[in-house]
């Protein structure tokens, strides 16, 4: 592992609580309106950008986001849809399985496909479980996931059990971009208690409280991304609610 698992495993270590923001480099921006949202969430406290989307990104919109995201000296991890993601101006990628997926590509050939430009790209890579809980997002449809029952959270832990025992360091429970719902606080807590991983919750998180209740829960990282497009402001004290969960 290196330099971008160290930074986030030591600020965890520290008892830190930590926030990613995360960046559609398909969504229409411009240069100093992408500046303008990193500076500001850099400032927040955010501790690190993502950047990635399920549909329609170009390697050049995301090697064009990761250069602007890369001067608020922040690491930037690409969170793939697919290898069109990829982009070497990166420090790395969330190298991820869709655990719960029912298309062989996301279980195995997007991981061959991509392994080669990871290796090429130099990019670190951060072995992932991701997965989905809900079935109406795009996310879902996309990756065509078999829905976790929201009363089950033995189930995700099965999850992240088979992840930890195949080597992963990271699970990312996902409710999906845009979720009108967030994921239920018993899938983070049964993790951090049965497992080491890092665990990572996002969709849905639109305000402060719900964003205290997932770290409160044993998330160790809370994403947000369609909140930072629409509300700048309210995003920022969500990122304060993270880093100060009192």
């Amino acid at each position: 592992m290196g330099r971008v698992h160290e930074y986030i495993t030591g600020k965890i270590a520290r008892g830190e609580k930590l926030h990613f923001t995360l960046v559609d480099p398909d969504k229409p921006f411009t240069r100093e309106g992408l500046e303008k949202t990193a500076k500001l969430m850099a400032e927040a406290g955010t501790d690190a950008f993502l950047i990635g989307g399920s549909i329609g990104v170009t390697p050049e919109e995301a090697g064009e986001a990761a250069g602007v995201l890369k001067e608020t000296g922040l690491p930037v991890i690409v969170f793939p849809g697919n290898i069109n993601c990829l982009t070497p101006r990166a420090d790395a990628v969330l190298f991820m399985v869709l655990m719960n997926s029912n298309e062989p590509y996301y279980l195995m050939m997007a991981q061959v496909a991509a392994a080669p430009l990871v290796k090429k790209y130099g990019l670190e890579p951060l072995p992932t479980g991701y997965i989905v809980v809900y079935p109406d997002t795009a996310v879902s449809h996309m990756g065509r996931v078999q829905p976790i029952p929201v009363g089950k959270p033995e189930v995700v832990l099965a999850y992240a059990l088979a992840g930890e025992m195949m080597g992963f360091k990271y699970i990312y429970l996902e409710a999906g971009s845009g979720s009108q719902q967030t994921v239920p606080p018993s899938f983070p807590a049964i993790v951090k208690k049965y497992t080491g991983l890092v665990t990572i919750v996002g969709g849905g998180i639109r305000s402060p409280e719900q964003a205290r209740e997932m770290v409160k829960s044993g998330a160790d990282v809370i994403v947000t991304g369609t909140i930072v497009e629409k509300d700048p402001e309210l995003a920022v004290k969500i990122v304060k609610a993270v880093k100060s969960p009192q």
